[in-house]
């Protein structure tokens, strides 16, 4: 799950970017419309946020601006957050629901999509909860913590015909969206290597803002049964999918190492720093890491004719980067806002959503993450299946 302190660490990498403007790769979605287009008048999707913490503020802001999407709901443990949540955005009572009452959710015909923006290891019985409900389901990434939770959570939506997303806001970002076609069409040749890191350093006397703290013994990332893992589930995954959309190819294997831990106290379930190295069919090589031991955040690609990268590049930019044909510079977006307009476009027209950001990406992602950890955890390299 998504947290602030990751947003303000990239101001420290992104003061003075620029957000100069280049139109021909962006998808019709992104370009400004014209003048004479008229605002969307349809239905929106009712939209219940389930679990109210720092990034499910950030998808309410988007909400607020969505063309296609409302915030009609909430869910929440804490009394307090209900109430405060309920004044500041007019949530009707009969939306507001808590972790115990939430299956009466299925007779709420004004909640049409349940995101769930709580602990990974929680992603599961929400995502289910909220299938046999009858709604469809956002779930943030990780999707979950291991292959068979993806795969119950998959089938119960299938099984009660709803449509399941996971949180990949990246890809419907404009900056994104240029990379993986850059790759995916060989505009240079064959990518052949990519290095991909981000990483935020927790530790960090000066990151007033951030909201993390790992000094308390009750923070979730610390809890291995709550996230799964450190920062490879929390930050890693961006790596992992940076490397395979760029390339369109799944990893075949992996060799992994974790990295030191400076304190023991902290991280005695989960690690604090791993690196990693994916191979995939056409031959190219992917190197990465993560950490909340420092600051890191960028990708890059060399191909047979040239390269590109981006830094910053995988948290919440504004993104930069340049390639061998010049700088690669996009519209700053709200990311959220646009990847809820996507969603809801397809959902209020009745139709599929995509491949790459449904359940069966999710999985995808998954097993490599499962992969990484038995490589580090052996040292031995180990297949993708």
């Amino acid at each position: 799950m998504e947290k602030i302190s990751r947003r303000s660490f990239v101001n420290k990498f992104g003061v003075g970017v620029g957000a100069s403007v280049i139109m021909t790769t962006l998808p019709s979605f992104l370009t400004e419309p014209e003048k004479n287009e008229k605002p969307y008048t349809g239905k929106k999707l009712n939209v219940a946020l389930c679990g109210l913490g720092v990034y499910a503020s950030l998808v309410a802001e988007g909400l607020q601006v969505s063309e296609y999407c409302t915030l009609a709901g909430i869910v929440t443990g804490t009394p307090s957050k209900a109430e405060k949540w309920k004044t500041q955005y007019n949530i009707p009572e009969k939306n507001i629901y808590n972790y115990q009452n939430f299956d009466e959710i299925v007779k709420n015909k004004d909640i049409d999509l349940v995101y769930v923006i709580l602990p990974n290891g929680l992603h599961k019985e929400f995502v289910i909860r909220a299938a046999k409900a009858g709604k469809h389901v956002i779930t943030e990434k990780p999707m979950a913590i291991t292959v068979k939770d993806c795969e119950e959570m998959i089938k119960a939506c299938e099984d009660n015909k709803v449509q399941l997303a996971i949180g990949y806001r990246l890809h419907y970002e404009p900056t994104h969206l240029e990379i993986k076609r850059l790759g995916q069409n060989k505009v240079f040749g064959q990518v052949r290597y990519i290095e991909a890191s981000l990483g935020y350093k927790i530790h960090d006397p000066l990151d007033t803002k951030s909201t993390v703290d790992f000094n308390d013994r009750n923070e979730w990332r610390l809890n291995k049964k709550l996230s799964g893992g450190g920062p490879l589930m929390d930050l890693g995954v961006y790596c992992i999918q940076a490397s395979r959309y760029v390339l369109g190819e799944e990893p075949i294997a992996v060799t992994a190492q974790f990295g030191k831990i400076y304190n023991k106290q902290i991280f005695s379930e989960t690690e604090e720093s791993i690196s990693w190295q994916m191979e995939f069919p056409s031959g190219a090589r992917a190197n990465c890491n993560t950490t909340v031991d420092y600051n890191i955040d960028r990708f890059y690609a060399t191909a047979d004719e040239g390269s590109f990268e981006l830094s910053p590049a995988l948290s919440y930019g504004p993104y930069n980067g340049k390639s061998t044909n010049g700088p690669l510079k996009f519209p700053v977006i709200n990311q959220q806002q646009t990847q809820m307009d996507e969603i809801a476009k397809l959902l209020l027209e009745n139709k599929k959503l995509p491949n790459h950001i449904t359940g069966e990406e999710g999985l995808k992602d998954i097993k490599v993450i499962n992969a990484i950890y038995k490589a580090a955890e052996t040292g031995k390299k180990i297949a993708v299946v």
